[in-house]
């Protein structure tokens, strides 16, 4: 897909926010027997639009490139993200007062982390997801899944087929649809007249305040704010009603979205978070000039790290095969030779390659085997999870190291 217009509302893309030039695919995982042949790389460049504020890249390979049998990411693998999952399923139910007569859909349902507590409750519910592996792990958890990618014409279908929900929900989907305006167009065919939409999506406001340009790559299409969503939302009939402010993801909104017609009330924290965004410049063009100065910042910083602690004998090992560690290593231009390995709890990723780096990617317990002088934690925003489950590498001295939003070396 090119792009040279807004991807939804079709002004012209001009002002770029930032340019991280050829990376491969970040979730393209490189299998053993495939590690001789050459990888496709694609240019990484985000824009803003300056009619609406929605900031997307400028070009990007279609979306079977990311989504097909082969898919490594796994929710389930990691335990916060899964009690997230488990806590928004208890106040979603309390809040909506779900129960046997409601009916509920996830949006890129992945490996039924989160489905699967609706479903222990007794209340009806249904994933769509697009990726075969993931979907058959669903099911294995007890999840009606369908595999599809979701849209005007697959909602229609839905609905013809009986489905109209109390609540649609999507977290982390709605950055990666090409077409967004398909994608929220399909919502109301499917959602009953007083039900319910959230969607969580990392939020712009951090990406530009705290430095996080490793969540910039070709599986996420948009960068979202309340600003620029507020209009596409409008197209399809629908109103945000109320948000709320998550620390998944390096700091999220969750916003709760309904039928325009709906009796559900606006809160004042709609209002709060519009003015907010505003006040910290996501309407003025020259809040994202300054944004790719810091990002080149962080670059010479990581690249001087690895280059002292090489020349110091020290090693190097990454910890966590995450599709931002890859876009910082590609960026970067990282390769084995400044960091030995990475491990990562998902079996589908160990034994493979990072793509473009190259970098070899084995399980957990070759850090106690190794015993690296630094551990890289590429998936920052659960570095807490990761110093606790590491802890270990303190017994022979071993250091954690954060690159973002700024290099930390964690004793």
């Amino acid at each position: 897909m090119n792009t040279a217009t807004c991807m939804a509302c079709g002004a012209p893309l001009s002002r770029v926010v930032c340019d991280l030039g050829l990376s491969p695919i970040s979730n393209a995982f490189i299998k053993p027997e495939d590690a001789s042949k050459g990888e496709m790389f694609y240019p990484l460049k985000t824009c803003v639009c300056e009619a609406c504020w929605l900031v997307q890249l400028e070009s990007s390979p279609d979306s079977s490139a990311h989504f097909h049998e082969d898919y490594v990411y796994f929710s389930s693998f990691s335990s916060g993200w899964v009690e997230h999952a488990r806590r928004y399923v208890e106040a979603m139910t309390a809040r909506l007062s779900l129960g046997p007569q409601s009916r509920v859909m996830e949006l890129a349902s992945n490996d039924g982390y989160l489905l699967q507590f609706f479903a222990r409750a007794g209340i009806p519910a249904l994933g769509i997801e697009p990726t075969a592996n993931t979907a058959a792990a669903a099911r294995l958890k007890g999840v009606e899944t369908r595999e599809m990618f979701f849209g005007r014409d697959s909602a229609a279908a839905l609905a013809a087929d009986g489905w109209s929900v109390d609540l649609l929900l999507g977290n982390n989907v709605l950055a990666h649809v090409p077409d967004i305006n398909d994608f929220v167009g399909g919502m109301p065919l499917v959602l009953k007249p007083e039900g319910v939409v959230t969607l969580e999506f990392p939020h712009l406001l951090n990406l530009l305040t705290q430095n996080q340009f490793d969540t910039i790559y070709h599986e996420h299409y948009t960068y979202l704010s309340l600003t620029a969503l507020e209009p596409i939302f409008a197209r399809a009939g629908l109103r945000v009603f109320d948000v709320e402010t998550l620390p998944t993801h390096g700091g999220s909104l969750r916003v709760f979205v309904c039928h325009t017609a709906s009796g559900h009330a606006a809160t004042p924290a709609v209002g709060e978070m519009l003015a907010r965004e505003k006040a910290e410049g996501l309407d003025n063009a020259e809040r994202y000039d300054a944004f790719a100065a810091e990002v080149v910042q962080t670059k010479r910083a990581l690249l001087q790290f690895l280059i002292e602690a090489r020349a110091a004998g020290k090693t190097v090992a990454g910890y966590g095969a995450a599709a931002k560690g890859n876009t910082l290593l590609n960026y970067c231009g990282v390769r084995a030779d400044m960091v030995d390995f990475v491990v990562d709890k998902n079996p589908t990723k160990q034994g493979r390659l990072l793509p473009g780096s190259r970098i070899p990617v084995l399980a957990p317990e070759e850090i106690a085997t190794r015993r690296p002088d630094y551990l890289l934690i590429l998936p920052w925003n659960i570095r807490d999870e990761i110093i606790e489950q590491m802890s270990g590498i303190h017994v022979w001295g071993g250091q954690f190291v954060v690159p973002i939003p700024t290099l930390d070396i964690i004793p």
